[in-house]
């Protein structure tokens, strides 16, 4: 299945107790619509308050429901910040996690003096001037394949922290800043640190090719903070 959803009202997309996420409320609906029980393996697992166009999972299940009419049976059940934008049949291998090749995430920065209620739930708000030039600048050190470790929370156990951002692209419009990068993986906040991080750069606290060193140094602490989680959205998983 392909998923969009707002993820304003949810505690991120794997299930926790004493508060809703995005899989359990899908996972309910799977269930009402077949009858069966189901686990939902997701493709990534979005924090609170971070949204999806994208977003990818698989399920096992016997049913005699025609391929083509699975997303709209399962959107009948669902809130209305959560579809199911696609469903199809595919091999008993296939993982949504394991078997994608890679992701894409954006990050919107509203730039102005005062908010945007509009916006609040869509956009990180910075009311200080950035420097256009020197984020987009620093957005060509972060492209290859390099130990992110600096740019990881901790609290997540991986096998490396070796990724490979293809793509870093920062889009300017009036007061909106959008940021696209594209890996094959990401690591824990990885997307909202490199965020935080330029927005440091738009401020003159980071300089561009201080990112080299930062990345070199494997040091938390050394990278800018994490940005908030409203400005992030999963834009499409590859396969």
């Amino acid at each position: 299945m392909t998923i969009e959803y707002d993820g304003t009202n949810y505690s991120g997309w794997q299930i926790q107790k004493n508060s809703v996420s995005i899989q359990e409320s899908i996972e309910k609906a799977i269930i009402t619509v077949t009858g069966q029980s189901i686990n939902l393996t997701g493709s990534s697992r979005t924090d609170a308050g971070v949204h999806a166009k994208g977003m990818t999972a698989n399920f096992f299940c016997d049913t005699t429901i025609p391929e083509k009419s699975i997303a709209a049976a399962i959107n009948s059940k669902l809130p209305e910040d959560i579809a199911i934008l696609d469903a199809q049949y595919v091999d008993e291998n296939f993982h949504s996690r394991y078997s994608s090749t890679g992701k894409r995430y954006s990050y919107t920065i509203l730039n102005r003096r005062v908010s945007s209620p509009l916006l609040r739930n869509f956009a990180a708000h910075v009311w200080y001037p950035l420097c256009i030039d020197s984020m987009r600048e620093a957005c060509k050190y972060f492209l290859g394949t390099q130990d992110f470790s600096a740019f990881m929370s901790t609290g997540s156990s991986v096998k490396t922290t070796i990724r490979t951002i293809r793509l870093l692209n920062l889009v300017h419009s009036d007061d909106i800043i959008k940021l696209y990068i594209e890996a094959d993986g990401f690591l824990y906040n990885m997307v909202r640190i490199i965020s935080g991080t330029l927005i440091d750069i738009g401020r003159g606290i980071i300089s561009p090719n201080d990112i080299t060193r930062i990345i070199e140094s494997k040091d938390r602490e050394r990278a800018g903070k994490t940005a908030p989680p409203q400005g992030l959205c999963l834009e499409e998983v590859y396969y």
